[in-house]
């Protein structure tokens, strides 16, 4: 058995991995952080500006482990937690585009759904399992989409807007969905979706490009990509 059915505190019935099934997601986790550091050094070889070095693919999974880990840890660290699911968290999005930003799409795409599943460890809350998915491996693998932008002039603002609208396309769909119920008095769910949503990703991402656009913190993400490809 990989989950058990439990109710929570708000009567709802949820899916919480078994030990099994943790013990299957963090071997997933694995594979996941593995094929990310393949992707990056395939990458990593195609940038006119790396240099050879050895103990690089140390280097790259280190960066991504230490990504996901990061992003884990100030996802948790909310500066508004709402009723309903989401919360303004300390950059964690931003930290999650980075490897997508550094290493490229197909590095940042797995390094998210790598972080979902860690996410889906730590603190799951499952009611369907399409939800499960939409939630944990589409809206987080979605920070991947930062690497779209990652050779272009500021690219990881660019990037990193298009890997926020990406979880919020997601963050939508499983709003509309699976918490419809939730919607406010008056409001049809998918509109209240849109809105709920918006209100969390957006703010947190206005904050946050608003911190990027300071010359010494832009500066210092590009001491720093240029390091992970040298």
């Amino acid at each position: 058995m990989l989950y058990n059915v439990a109710v929570n505190e708000w009567e709802e019935t949820t899916y919480v991995p078994t030990v099994l099934g943790k013990v299957l997601l963090g071997g997933i986790f694995a594979v996941l952080l593995i094929g990310a550091v393949i992707a990056a050094r395939t990458y990593r070889k195609k940038q006119p500006e790396r240099t050879e070095a050895a103990g690089g693919s140390i280097k790259q999974m280190t960066f991504c482990a230490m990504a996901i880990a990061l992003g884990t840890v100030l996802s948790n660290i909310k500066l508004i937690d709402f009723p309903f699911g989401g919360s303004v968290t300390l950059f964690s999005m931003l930290v999650i585009s980075l490897p997508g930003y550094f290493f490229g799409v197909g590095a940042g795409l797995l390094s998210g759904v790598a972080y979902g599943i860690l996410q889906l460890l730590i603190d799951p809350y499952v009611l369907f399992p399409m939800q499960m998915v939409v939630d944990y491996f589409l809206a987080f693998g979605a920070f991947g989409l930062s690497g779209l932008f990652a050779s272009r002039k500021n690219g990881l603002t660019k990037g990193y807007l298009t890997a926020v609208a990406g979880r919020y396309v997601f963050a939508v769909i499983s709003g509309w969905i699976f918490f419809g119920a939730y919607a406010w008095e008056g409001w049809a769910p998918l509109p209240y979706s849109l809105t709920y949503n918006a209100i969390y990703i957006f703010t947190e991402a206005a904050a946050t490009v608003a911190i990027l656009q300071i010359p010494p913190v832009k500066k210092a993400f590009a001491s720093v990509k240029k390091m992970t490809l040298s």
